[in-house]
């Protein structure tokens, strides 16, 4: 009997001391705290983690992208107010605002109980989990996936197609998800997908490749495209942001150092206009010369 004793307690001792290499439990996340999440990962679980910090850009800060401005707008309006509303896929030129814009509507309709949770490529795996921890959530929320692109055979990829359009179980109806990609089409195209393609008649019947690869962007209900900005589009968008740095003034000089600025980086996009505004900006203040455009 005492040797028995002896075994529970070692039992015991070795239980104990095993609980400390096992992994806590991640806390409840506290919604009020933020209206940006992420979702991360630790040992092997995931857990929805507060953004302390979330971008305050406004709509009213992104230029040249009106329509798709209005598109998106109206349709994160429909879902805040718990109406029907569709996935949206934005696609294209890069640094045009389709990560900026999201962020946008989320602060246009935060106080509305809209909040987003970021969900890394990597994680897409995740999603029914993370959709089961906030479907009798009463806020409405957009899941965030930014710069997708897939190969066919990657896990993230046919977690994204299940949840969107697919799963016995259906989503949540107080979640949307919101990806960015600078292809339309999210899984690469080549030469040799095309080998199958065969024409009957007048009719042509892409290969089966062609035909899934395509499939995930048909999930998203609305697709909304940015195109690369003109000159006379970016300089709006460099005045804009000067105006935000206080200064009020853009002369010839300035606009021949903003295009050279988008030369040097071979691109005229709103990231490139914030860049150089940026830059510009903090040069004249170390300089002491934001006094004499701002009147300050």
């Amino acid at each position: 009997m005492e040797e028995l004793k002896k075994l529970c307690d070692r039992a015991e001792a070795l239980l104990d001391r095993l609980e400390n290499f096992l992994p806590v439990p991640p806390p409840e996340p506290d919604w009020s705290s933020s209206t940006a999440f992420r979702w991360r990962r630790r040992h092997n679980s995931g857990f929805i983690q507060p953004v302390s910090h979330p971008h305050q850009i406004t709509l009213k800060d992104l230029r040249g992208v009106d329509n798709q401005k209005k598109l998106v707008d109206q349709n994160t309006h429909q879902f805040v107010q718990g109406y029907s509303a569709n996935n949206v896929l934005l696609t294209g030129a890069r640094g045009t605002g389709k990560s900026s814009l999201i962020k946008a509507v989320l602060n246009q309709y935060a106080g509305n109980g809209l909040r987003l949770i970021e969900v890394e490529k990597d994680h897409l795996v995740d999603l029914h989990d993370i959709v089961e921890q906030i479907a009798q959530r009463p806020e409405r929320f957009i899941v965030f996936c930014d710069d997708l692109t897939f190969e066919r055979d990657e896990p993230g990829y046919k977690a994204l197609k299940v949840v969107l359009d697919g799963s016995v179980a259906t989503v949540s109806d107080n979640v949307l998800i919101y990806a960015t990609s600078n292809r339309r089409h999210m899984v690469p195209e080549y030469m040799r997908d095309n080998l199958d393609t065969r024409h009957v008649g007048e009719e042509v019947h892409p290969s089966e490749t062609i035909e899934e690869k395509i499939s995930l962007s048909e999930r998203f209900g609305l697709w909304v495209s940015f195109y690369p900005f003109d000159q006379d589009q970016y300089l709006e968008i460099v005045r804009c942001w000067l105006a935000g740095f206080g200064f009020t003034e853009m002369n010839d000089e300035l606009r021949r150092a903003a295009l050279q600025w988008a030369l040097g980086r071979g691109s005229r996009s709103g990231r490139v206009a914030w860049q150089f505004a940026c830059d510009f900006a903090g040069r004249q203040r170390a300089l002491g010369r934001l006094s004499n455009q701002s009147g300050k």
